[in-house]
């Protein structure tokens, strides 16, 4: 039923054959087209595409083709593992409040919404200036931060299963907060927190490239989308279009891909939603 659903949707079909694409050019490409991606040669700087160098070089002379692959790597990496992090946290915080409820409930949201009360880019990139850049650093400042939002949707997913009837009827044979919050309460919750997790790999790539534009990503060799973005639009007038349009094409059709999978999830998943 759920996979039917699914797969009526023409927009996620598409948006996970391009999720697939991706990630078997960034991770596959590699092994099948061969660029040297550490060091500089000053010999092929700015050159346009070509047999040799099919997306052209870079103005360090990297070749282009290579450099994409690698950036695709630390985006989609920092974006998965990001969003892992982030769904982690934020579905146990907004769980264990909405079923301890009261006081500690009210307390644990105040603390969700005072942080949601700081602009989300002025909060990474004070952490991004705090922390060196690198991935591991990324993924544990971004998924520190984006948290919040599945914090509040499984919350409020929470206050409405901790009521049910097999709820009540693991409390009344003595089961713990324990094991109402990890076997009941979170497992049935999961259509919200999956449907959370694509979008949140979404902001995480597009975070990563706009920390990146501002130069807080990742230092060279290793590079990401924003950062070849960012370094192509210091020579947007003078026609190298391959230093810009490549990468700034990778960014779009990713997280529109993931947009789209995430939308039909959500009806999937969903049992209101669905529309047969």
């Amino acid at each position: 039923m759920m996979l039917a659903v699914f797969m009526e949707n023409h927009l996620a079909v598409l948006g996970l054959g391009l999720i697939a694409f991706m990630v078997l050019f960034s991770f596959l490409g590699p092994f099948i087209y061969h660029t040297q991606q550490v060091f500089n040669n000053p010999n092929i700087v700015n050159l346009a595409p070509s047999l040799s160098h099919p997306l052209g070089t870079d103005n360090i002379g990297y070749d282009n083709l290579g450099r994409l692959m690698l950036g695709g790597q630390t985006s989609l990496e920092v974006g998965l593992a990001a969003a892992l992090v982030a769904v982690t946290i934020g579905a146990t915080w907004g769980a264990a409040a909405g079923l301890a409820g009261g006081v500690v409930d009210a307390i644990m949201m105040r603390i969700v919404d005072a942080m949601l009360a700081i602009p989300f880019l002025f909060l990474i990139i004070v952490l991004g200036t705090i922390f060196i850049p690198s991935v591991p650093e990324l993924i544990i400042v971004i998924g520190l931060v984006a948290w919040l939002v599945p914090a509040r949707l499984v919350r409020g997913e929470t206050l409405t299963l901790r009521v049910r009837d097999y709820v009540q009827a693991v409390r009344v044979m003595g089961g713990g907060s324990g094991r109402i919050l990890f076997r009941h309460i979170i497992p049935n919750s999961i259509g919200t927190i999956v449907v959370n997790a694509t979008f949140q790999v979404a902001d995480a790539i597009l975070t990563v490239a706009a920390l990146s534009f501002l130069g807080l990503g990742i230092a060279a060799p290793a590079t990401n989308w924003g950062s070849q973005l960012s370094d192509g639009t210091t020579y947007i007038y003078d026609g190298y279009w391959w230093l810009i349009y490549p990468a700034g094409i990778a960014i779009v059709v990713t997280v529109v891909a993931f947009n789209f999978v995430g939308d039909a999830l959500r009806d999937a998943l969903e049992v209101r939603l669905q529309q047969r």
